[in-house]
């Protein structure tokens, strides 16, 4: 968007350009008639006869025409007198082309008086035109300070900007629209308007090579508005970005502050927040784990399946709905995976602690039931005819280890994030969760 504006202030420039300059001479344009005579040719004199009288600038000019064609002699003190007599000619009707022998005039008093004329021309002007400037300084004056009085209504952007960084930039957006409406008015009312097509040209030019050379700025700039509005995490939340997890501390218009589960710090710039694949662990409360849990492949598959899945049933962290599910994966012949998940709320529950948990329940249940680890086997080939064949080895299960009561989050860690969530001001995202 504000690529776009800078870009449209940049095209102002040609069309401020595309009036016509009275300095520059204009070629007679139409069709030549064929008819050539005098008559013709004293009515055009006459013509332009008449133009130069009524000027005082031309009265050192003399014209004359011959086959349309007219010839100017004589001394002008500018060199844009020559080119406004050659544009009001050009006009007149049956001038075929206009020969230019007209030159400067070298007399330093002649010249010194057109400078003294000029100057005291462009002085009534100015005088002339106080009273609309001080009109024009006096409407701007006032569009400045409305500006600025509305730019000032913080309850008033507080209540339609849903956080510090958009308020403050529809502030600033006001200010800066105030000053381009005021600059307006004051130069249109003054009758500078070849100065404001100016002004925007270069305005336009310059925002437009801005736009460039700052194009990471922008782009974070951008980035951070989006967040802002958009709102993907809240404080507190639980993300990952980029391979980066970690829990969300703040929100600035310059980055994105996570507190790993080590206690590290990372700052990762907004463009790179908002153009990357983000994933919000916290965002729904309900989140399902996975364990992998091998047993031997020559085991009753089925059986062991069952007891995976009621063993998840029976545990008072583990939701009843969505249902908990368990199936086979085959790893290789030396063992067979049975991967299981449940679903836990994450509200009150440490989805880590949990996840750990339900391992172990889920290993010594089968350990119980005799589905145990199998062990890697190596065949071993001896040449003895009179080998006894060796007892089987059969491993007791283990014994039930002391099952985790609290598998709720770490107090400590959660005291180390609110501690870090200390307002200074600078934080964009919403101080409440959403419900």
């Amino acid at each position: 968007m504000i690529r776009a504006l800078l870009i449209l202030l940049a095209l102002a420039a040609p069309v401020a350009a595309q009036a016509p300059d009275p300095a520059v001479p204009q070629v007679p344009s139409g069709a030549i008639s064929t008819q050539d005579n005098q008559a013709t040719d004293l009515a055009i004199l006459a013509r332009i006869g008449s133009i130069l009288a009524q000027v005082p600038e031309f009265d050192g000019v003399s014209a004359r025409v011959d086959a349309g064609i007219v010839t100017l002699t004589g001394e002008v003190t500018e060199q844009q007198t020559v080119a406004r007599l050659e544009t009001l000619l050009a006009r007149v009707e049956g001038v075929v082309a206009i020969e230019d022998r007209v030159t400067l005039s070298t007399d330093l008093g002649t010249r010194l008086v057109s400078v003294r004329d000029r100057f005291q021309t462009r002085l009534t002007a100015v005088v002339a035109g106080l009273p609309f400037m001080a009109l024009g300084l006096a409407v701007g004056a006032v569009i400045v300070l409305a500006g600025s009085w509305l730019s000032r209504r913080e309850r008033a952007l507080a209540g339609i900007a849903p956080n510090p960084f958009i308020a403050g930039f529809l502030a600033q957006t006001i200010r800066l629209t105030a000053w381009i409406v005021a600059l307006v008015v004051a130069l249109d009312l003054m009758g500078a308007r070849a100065l404001l097509g100016t002004l925007l040209g270069a305005a336009g030019i310059f925002g437009l090579s801005l736009s460039f050379a700052a194009r990471d700025t922008i782009e974070g700039f951008v980035a951070t508005m989006l967040l802002s509005l958009r709102q993907p995490f809240n404080p507190n939340d639980l993300i990952e970005v980029n391979g980066l997890r970690g829990r969300v501390i703040r929100l600035t218009s310059r980055g994105t502050t996570l507190l790993t589960l080590d206690g590290n710090h990372i700052r990762i710039p907004n463009q790179i927040i908002y153009k990357a694949v983000l994933t919000n662990y916290t965002r729904n409360p309900e989140r399902r784990f996975m364990v992998d849990l091998a047993i031997d492949p020559a085991a009753d598959l089925g059986r062991a399946r069952d007891v995976v899945l009621k063993t998840l049933a029976g545990m008072d962290f583990v939701l009843k709905r969505p249902e908990p599910v368990a199936w086979l994966d085959a790893q290789g012949p030396e063992h067979v995976v049975i991967r299981a998940g449940g679903w836990v709320s994450q509200d009150g529950t440490d989805f880590d602690l949990a996840r750990g948990e339900a391992f172990r329940l889920l290993r010594h249940a089968l350990d119980a039931k005799g589905y145990l680890i199998p062990e890697p086997i190596h065949r071993i080939r001896l040449e003895q005819t009179d080998a006894s064949e060796a007892p089987a080895v059969t491993r007791p299960s283990r014994p039930a280890d002391r099952r985790l009561s609290d598998l709720g989050p770490d107090a400590a860690f959660e005291e180390m994030v609110e501690r870090e969530r200390v307002d200074d001001g600078r934080d964009l995202l919403n101080p409440t969760p959403r419900g």
